[in-house]
């Protein structure tokens, strides 16, 4: 294995974890990682050595859950039915505060508008600098400081079960 190929599998939580809160969903997060990996090893000569792989990759990966968004719209495609997330966030066993806590935030994230879901996710959860969040989303870089803190003030008050 290449070090393209080590550093893309070194990449695969952080580009799950991006995924899920964009498509709200795991298995559909799954496919969407699935769908950007293969898109990134077709054309990967189009990636600089250098350059962020993990930035090039994030953007790779919000394109592809735009085109999947778009496909399912146009074949007008239905969710799953509401009781297939009927226990979706709930953990049985309340000793596990941590976990519990992780699931309100991510719940919280999941109430968010896209542009704010889209900001959190690349820059307080997965950590990319400001400038690289910017490029990623194509916005200025003080349009996702607005939107990164809308974000944060709207998940604070989601937490503490207020209406933001």
């Amino acid at each position: 294995m290449d070090t393209f190929e080590t550093e893309l599998t070194d990449l695969l939580p952080r580009l799950r974890r991006f995924a899920r809160s964009l498509a709200r969903n795991a298995d559909d997060a799954d496919d969407i990682v699935q769908l950007g990996l293969e898109r990134a090893l077709r054309s990967r000569e189009r990636w600089q050595p250098g350059t962020r792989l993990d930035a090039w990759m994030f953007a790779i990966v919000r394109n592809v859950w735009i085109d999947e968004s778009r496909r399912r719209t146009r074949h007008a495609r239905v969710e799953a039915p509401p009781e297939a997330g009927e226990h979706v966030g709930t953990d049985p066993r309340p000793a596990m505060e941590a976990r519990m806590t992780a699931r309100a935030v991510e719940h919280a994230l999941q109430q968010l508008p896209d542009d704010q879901r889209e900001a959190v996710a690349l820059v307080l959860i997965d950590g990319l600098p400001y400038r690289e969040a910017a490029e990623v989303l194509g916005i200025p870089q003080g349009t996702l400081t607005s939107r990164l803190g809308r974000g944060r003030l709207a998940l604070i008050a989601l937490i503490e079960g207020e209406a933001p």
